[in-house]
């Protein structure tokens, strides 16, 4: 799994932490919204039953195209998005050069059956925090769901 750091971009850094929710007070955790993009019906099932297990994660909606996930991402306000490469219409890397131009951006995670050196890079220079191969989905998504998980309940100085 190769991870982009977001401490390396800071316009990415910033979108981590304004899309974390830090525990104050040890109020129960708020769990992390997350809006998945893909095309594929039967990876997008795969994928929310595989979240219904991960605790603190939540998918709010589900988007088709890229068309439909810019609108959804821009009404709901997901912390994440989990963004296929290969879409209809507008292409996941366009989606994220798009909400990436917002105030509040959502965290972006590919997810790709194109698992090439270009498509990593070209997502690192979009700021994405993740980049996970669907035929190793749970393996290279879990540490990185777990790492926003943990950057979220740091606890806030008083």
């Amino acid at each position: 799994m190769v991870k982009s750091n977001p401490g390396s971009d800071s316009d990415a850094n910033e979108r981590f932490e304004a899309a974390v929710t830090i525990r104050k007070g040890g109020s129960p955790p708020m769990p992390i919204r997350i809006l998945l993009v893909e095309d594929n019906q039967t990876f997008a099932l795969a994928v929310r039953l595989f979240l219904q297990n991960v605790p603190e994660t939540e998918v709010i909606a589900q988007a088709g195209t890229g068309r439909e996930a810019l609108v959804m991402a821009e009404r709901l306000q997901p912390d994440v998005a989990l963004l296929d490469i290969s879409l209809p219409g507008i292409s996941g890397l366009e989606v994220a050069r798009e909400m990436r131009t917002w105030a509040r951006s959502p965290l972006i995670i590919f997810l790709s059956m194109h698992d090439g050196a270009s498509y990593r890079a070209t997502a690192q220079e979009l700021g994405a925090i993740g980049f996970v191969s669907k035929t190793h989905f749970v393996s290279e998504l879990l540490p990185i769901l777990d790492d926003i998980i943990a950057q979220r309940d740091v606890v806030a100085p008083v």
